[in-house]
């Protein structure tokens, strides 16, 4: 087929191969019907720590609207990751490498990576 469609499952009578928004939209609901409704009960958790019964009176005899969208929120911070670690495309330079390089290693760790990198490039000269 396309490569653009993943193997979701093989099996010997039938393949069934699906687009990556597919895939991404099935871990999205995963999440959203397993992880998300326990957002409750961490504003739950946060509301007894500061001892506050709801988080307003916008809507009488629910609490706040805050309240209402706790479930949401988590949501919308696991949607915010999983876009930025799957979905979006990584513009990494040899610059921007570089300079994380020498902003996060040591010079140890950096004179490791130097020798380490020189072997493996003579190993693919090599072979």
């Amino acid at each position: 087929r396309n490569s653009y469609f993943y193997v979701l499952f093989q099996f010997p009578w039938k393949k069934v191969s699906i687009l990556p928004v597919q895939g991404h939209a099935l871990c999205l609901g995963l999440f959203a019907s397993i992880i998300a409704p326990f957002g409750g009960f961490f504003a739950s958790g946060f509301k007894r720590a500061f001892k506050v019964k709801d988080f307003g009176d916008s809507i009488p005899g629910h609490g706040g609207i805050t309240d209402r969208m706790d479930c949401q929120m988590v949501m919308a911070v696991f949607a915010y990751i999983y876009h930025q670690s799957f979905v979006m495309a990584q513009n990494l330079s040899v610059d921007t490498i570089l300079d994380q390089i020498l902003v996060n290693l040591t010079l140890e760790e950096q004179a490791a990576l130097y020798l380490k990198l020189g072997q493996i490039l003579q190993q693919r000269v090599v072979g």
